[in-house]
């Protein structure tokens, strides 16, 4: 018989950095992957003004979005923010927009993810916030197929 054993918060984040590190995903790609992604983003011809619309202090922003990849990523408890509210005030964005936003992550993955293992590990996160962000702000979400699959 398997026997159930209970882990505390500390034991459980260690699992999940030890996991994370295999994949070499640690602070310092987090970092990487989030000043790659949003340099994209500010360069590219959709969502750059999407984007530019709605943030005009990269600093701050680009600082919160690693705190909340790590959160997700790291499980460090680094990010509380409030993502859906954040984004409703912003009645530019379009359902459609997400999916660029997912393929755009996506290719930046690929291009600064160690292993393929980090890429899938991110991916499957990324679609599922993109997908409940969707739901969240939109009648209308329709999902492309997922990208992290190979």
């Amino acid at each position: 018989m398997t026997e159930f054993r209970v882990r505390s918060a500390d034991e459980r984040r260690e699992d999940i950095l030890l996991r994370a590190s295999g994949m070499g995903i640690d602070e310092t790609f987090i970092a990487t992957l989030v000043d790659t992604f949003y340099m994209r983003v500010r360069a590219h011809p959709v969502l750059g003004p999407v984007f530019g619309a709605a943030i005009t202090d990269w600093d701050p922003h680009l600082a919160r979005m690693k705190d909340f990849w790590s959160s997700v990523a790291l499980n460090s408890g680094r990010y509380s923010g409030r993502p859906v509210p954040a984004h409703m005030k912003h009645t530019h964005i379009r359902n459609w927009h997400f999916n660029i936003w997912l393929a755009l992550f996506h290719q930046t993955l690929i291009d600064t993810a160690k292993t393929p293992d980090a890429v899938v590990y991110f991916m499957e996160r990324a679609e599922r916030i993109g997908h409940s962000m969707q739901l969240a702000l939109f009648d209308d979400a329709v999902f492309d197929p997922p990208l992290s699959r190979d």
